[in-house]
């Protein structure tokens, strides 16, 4: 307990900030539910990515080696793929947290030509092409999760705070300023009733 000295000022200032208190404790919570609910439907988004990516890169795996078992070494044909730098990224706020949203400008993948490949080097193109779309989008998901996941430590931590501490020191400063009040106004009304007998 601070020192604090018992007078009706400090008892309706402390009133004021543990009223303060209880609101900012309410926030806080509100917020890290919200942002719970948020990460947790983020989460079954990045295994539903995820798996879909597992199955996209075994098809793609699956293509490739049958291009390469039908057109000898595929490795001087894939460095003709052209680098793609088409990723662009922007944010969005979540109850203060920045999420990233990438975005990409779909083209259509880069076929090599007829001459010197077959259709299977084109479906592992397609399945390639596929897998790099889901893991733009699987990135972001992860992204988020992190983000949020230190957001929801932060706000717990501060919650934590204000719920274990500050709010019972201002209780209990708020009841000893009380009691000191009320024995003043106690030892008032026994001093007033004396004076009242002398006279």
């Amino acid at each position: 307990m601070a020192n604090i000295i018992p007078t009706k000022g400090n008892l309706l200032a402390l009133k004021r900030s543990l009223s303060l208190a209880t609101l900012g404790y309410e926030m806080m919570d509100r917020k890290r539910n919200i942002l719970i609910r948020e990460m947790m439907g983020l989460i079954d988004r990045a295994n539903e990515i995820q798996g879909r990516i597992d199955a996209t890169f075994s098809a793609a795996y699956a293509a490739l080696q049958a291009a390469n078992i039908t057109l000898g070494n595929c490795e001087e044909l894939a460095k003709s793929v052209p680098l793609d730098e088409s990723l662009q990224i922007r944010f969005r706020s979540v109850m203060g947290v920045e999420i990233p949203r990438v975005y990409m400008v779909e083209r259509p993948p880069a076929m090599l030509g007829f001459a010197f490949t077959n259709s299977m080097l084109d479906e592992a193109i397609l399945h390639f092409e596929k897998v790099k779309l889901l893991t733009r989008e699987l990135t972001e998901v992860e992204i988020s999760i992190y983000r949020l996941a230190y957001a929801v430590k932060k706000t717990q931590k501060r919650a934590n705070a204000l719920q274990n501490i500050i709010i019972p020191d201002f209780k209990q400063n708020l009841a000893f300023i009380t009691d000191a009040l009320e024995e003043k106004d106690r030892e008032e009304f026994v001093r007033m009733k004396v004076i009242k007998r002398k006279k």
